[in-house]
């Protein structure tokens, strides 16, 4: 009886699957979903920590995060593909780890290269040269892009390796890339929950490095493969220093990354503090020892309520303290005044006690989010409530509808006042119309503007009978010596709120669309 030859499994392209004749031995499965695990993990624990890397720098806009999400998209539908070919040329275990180390080493990288692109992108952006900003920016993306598109190819590499029938390829497949999520979601909290506020932005790539690089050693023996796992952890111990340099006459003396965002706070050769979150385009706190009034527009807060008033306010709530200029400042002048100051980043709070002197004598501080905290006092009434909430450039749209300003309306007791700041680039009126609309369409009678600064107005929204410029300036003359001249010369610029705004509600409210909108046109001027 003739003896046949026993055929060898083979793919639909007639090559033996891995672990056949042919072919190196199919690497253990276990080895395979933990380096997929591992993959899926830093991939997108990468993105959450891109995102952070470039708040400081361009803020945390839904621009920022479109396009790092649209560069991790693309980098690994790019390294899907790659990793497909590479690993039908080379199916092995030690090709598939060779591209995990050199992600490894490319996203250790990151951190220390990224500082030239992101200065660059800075100083295009205060320029308001789009072109610039957009093309310094993707530059910074592509920093990322590149270990994220190495991650890519892992997936379809150990897809190839794991495979032993072609019968089979469906069931490796789904388990594989089962995995592989599950490493992805793993990675997102461990981002955002855990690495990057216990240990900062730069730490977490390096901290997803050193992952790639153990797990990396399973299919490399040779000393330079060993030699990079010591490498990435020598990195960790690396000092991170400022994140971003200030100017010559100022220096950082905080900085720190919160659950929210990252804030430093900046000292001059005077002695004067600037809280900066994010980008640092806008400051969101001002403090100087001895003073109180800042030349800016917190100062219009301490007296158009008495546009509408001429007592002063008994309670207060301010919706956005922050390092809690506002809030000191009415505690200065306004002893009697019951302040409630909200602020969702808690850590703003400490801060602001810690760097410029919040305290009052009737202060109650919350660590909460603003629109929630309100809706809750469904037995308060505030004298006044200001909203001074934004996630720079913009306010949340949330306190930007008819629902939200008809809650604060109903909170408001009568003769009182809401005081919204309005930040806008220079020469657009478009989200103060948006917002006056809400206001009117929420009930108020009166709808008043204080075009104070270039990019910053403050609206008035109240019930009170006659409130406007007269009864401003008829108030001055009981106020603070400090406070009478600032009253006057809010009532000299005090005018109706314009008109012709479309009214958000809690369904569609497209703030970041219209912010965004308006910075392309202030952009395009070239101004």
């Amino acid at each position: 009886m003739a003896v046949t030859e026993p055929q060898t499994p083979a793919l639909e392209d007639g090559t033996p699957a891995a672990g056949e004749t042919g072919s190196p031995p199919r690497p253990p499965a276990r080895l395979l979903s933990l380096i997929v695990f591992v993959v899926g993990a830093a991939s997108l624990g990468t993105e959450i920590a891109a995102a952070r890397l470039l708040a400081p720098f361009f803020g945390a806009s839904t621009i920022i995060w479109a396009n790092t999400i649209a560069t991790v998209l693309v980098a690994l539908s790019a390294g899907y593909a790659i990793g497909g070919r590479l690993a039908d040329r080379d199916p092995s275990l030690r090709g598939l780890c060779r591209i995990v180390l050199v992600a490894a080493l490319l996203l250790a990288a990151v951190p220390f290269v990224a500082d030239p692109f992101l200065t660059f992108a800075v100083d295009a952006l205060d320029r308001v040269q789009a072109g610039a900003f957009v093309g310094s920016l993707l530059g910074v993306l592509v920093l990322v892009s590149v270990p994220v598109l190495l991650l890519g190819a892992a997936a379809p590499y150990a897809i190839r390796l794991s495979l032993e029938r072609v019968e089979q390829s469906g069931t490796v497949a789904g388990r594989l890339y089962a995995i592989s999520t599950a490493g992805s979601l793993v990675g997102v909290f461990l981002s955002a929950l855990a690495l990057i506020p216990l240990v900062g932005t730069r730490r977490t790539f390096l901290a997803f490095a050193l992952a790639l690089a153990l797990v990396s050693l399973a299919g490399l023996r040779r000393r330079a493969a060993l030699a990079a796992p010591a490498v990435v952890a020598a990195l960790l111990a690396v000092p991170v220093g400022i994140v971003k340099a200030s100017d010559s006459d100022e220096r950082v003396i905080y900085e720190t990354e919160t659950p929210y965002q990252y804030a430093r706070v900046i000292e001059e050769d005077d002695g004067e503090r600037y809280l900066e979150l994010n980008e640092g385009q806008a400051v969101h706190s001002q403090w100087q020892a001895g003073r109180w009034l800042t030349g800016n527009y917190w100062d219009g807060f301490l007296v158009l309520p008495f546009a509408a008033n001429e007592r002063a306010p008994r309670r207060i709530a301010i919706l956005g303290n922050a390092g809690g200029t506002t809030a000191r400042a009415y505690g200065h002048f306004f002893p009697r005044t019951a302040i409630d100051a909200v602020e969702i980043d808690g850590e703003l709070t400490e801060i602001g006690r810690r760097f410029f002197d919040l305290r009052a004598p009737r202060l109650k501080t919350y660590s909460e989010d603003a629109r929630p905290w309100l809706e809750r006092q469904d037995r308060e009434r505030f004298d006044a409530i200001f909203v001074d909430a934004y996630r720079q450039p913009y306010i949340p749209f949330y306190l930007a509808t008819r629902e939200f300003f008809t809650a604060v309306r109903e909170r408001l007791a009568p003769g009182g006042a809401l005081v919204v700041n309005v930040g806008q680039p220079e020469g657009s009126d478009r989200l103060e119309r948006v917002l006056a609309a809400g206001m009117r369409a929420a009930g108020f009678e009166t709808v008043l503007r204080d075009p104070l600064e270039i990019v910053n107005t403050l609206l008035v929204g109240t019930d009170a009978t006659g409130a406007g410029p007269g009864r401003l300036r008829a108030a001055a003359r009981g106020l603070p010596s400090q406070l009478g001249p600032l009253a006057v010369e809010s009532a000299a610029r005090l005018g109706p709120a314009p008109r012709g705004g479309e009214v958000y509600t809690d369904d569609r409210a497209p703030v970041e669309w219209l912010i965004d909108a308006s910075l392309l046109r202030f952009a395009a001027k070239g101004e």
